[in-house]
């Protein structure tokens, strides 16, 4: 069994595939048997996401993240692996989560409900307890410089995705190209996702960075 656990450590696409093979069977892997482990991981990923877009789009935006004035929320801090991601390391055993926890992470992640969720699918894989992980959350964040033209855009602008990146390379002079990505959808900014090493020094992430958005040009909604 352990070479099964190395075999699908870090192709997240094959343990999934399993399971589905074992559901259809009737059969049942051990406990813990394809489970990704707590703090095995190789980087992180701090996703930033440009609230005025998802404010501008959501079917039921989050009050607290939309009832403010905020430019980049942060989505989540992502253990990954070099080529895929570990996720729900705990399963249902993941450890509870103060409300003085989520209230001090409030600024940057407003929603508490997406905060809860990050910390079971991603956090739990960090290897560190809720208040030690939203700590190293918010030294994350604090590690990045916002480019000034998107601190507060009082008008909409469309500029390109590699326009953004190397505004984010600029505001940060030790980001390598190949450290972000922009995310687009719906042909606005959504998320910028920056790859950092355990220490959170800026580091390459080549398959994050070959799944940035190629559109030419996304609409970057005011802060309101």
């Amino acid at each position: 069994m352990a070479g099964l656990r190395r075999l699908v450590q870090g192709n997240p696409a094959l343990k999934r595939a399993l399971f589905a093979i074992a559901a259809a069977c009737g059969l049942a892997f051990p406990a813990g048997a394809l489970a990704d482990r707590p703090g095995s991981f190789d980087f992180y990923v701090l996703s930033l996401s440009w609230t005025p877009s998802y404010c501008a789009t959501a079917q039921r935006p989050d009050p607290d993240e939309c009832g403010g004035t905020h430019n980049f929320t942060v989505h989540g801090l992502w253990p990954q692996y070099e080529h895929g991601e570990p996720d729900f390391c705990a399963g249902s055993n993941a450890p509870w989560v103060n409300r003085s926890t989520l209230e001090a992470i409030s600024d940057l992640m407003p929603d508490r409900g997406l905060a809860l969720h990050e910390w079971r699918k991603h956090g739990t894989c960090s290897g560190l307890r809720p208040e030690a992980y939203f700590a190293l959350v918010r030294q994350a964040y604090r590690k990045v410089a916002i480019p000034l033209t998107l601190k507060s855009p009082d008008d909409e602008i469309s500029l390109s995705p590699n326009a953004i990146e190397q505004a984010f390379i600029a505001a940060n002079p030790n980001l390598p190209p190949r450290a972000i990505a922009v995310e687009c959808d719906g042909g606005r900014l959504a998320e910028v996702r920056i790859c950092m090493d355990r220490n959170l020094a800026f580091r390459r992430c080549n398959e994050i960075d070959m799944g940035a958005c190629r559109a030419s040009l996304i609409k970057v909604p005011p802060v309101r």
